[in-house]
């Protein structure tokens, strides 16, 4: 336990808020986290929280080569995770984070904007993923 892959899903091409979205690769437990930007500094804190929640369980993330990962240093840093980068064009090696974020699409469609989405719909939606 404790190697997890991540991603983002965004509200709209230019504006709107954006989730992080974590996925374990053993047990596919899946954490979805509302980010306040989508910029890499959001990210950054997005995964500091996850670290702190699974207070030292977070062993290994294994993320795209999305802007949002940029500040990837000062995560290994701060936790103490490796981070690792999927190759470019290679969603598969992110599988579970990819069909989990497939599955979420179907709870949160590409148009609905996530910023309408109240706390209590969020927490639901993880408890359903």
């Amino acid at each position: 336990f404790g190697h997890f892959e991540a991603d983002t899903v965004l509200s709209g091409k230019r504006k709107g808020q954006a989730v992080a979205t974590f996925v374990e690769r053993k047990s596919r437990l899946t954490i979805v986290k509302r980010l306040h930007g989508r910029d890499s500094r959001s990210m950054t804190q997005a995964v500091l929280e996850l670290a702190s929640q699974l207070q030292g369980k977070l062993k290994t993330l294994t993320v795209d080569h999305g802007k949002e990962f940029a500040n990837y240093q000062t995560i290994e840093r701060r936790t103490g995770t490796q981070v690792y980068f999927a190759h470019a064009y290679s969603p598969h090696e992110r599988g579970s984070n990819e069909n989990r974020n497939r599955v979420l699409r179907r709870l949160i469609p590409k148009g609905q904007p996530i910023d309408e989405i109240t706390d209590d719909e969020l927490i639901q939606i993880n408890w359903y993923l």
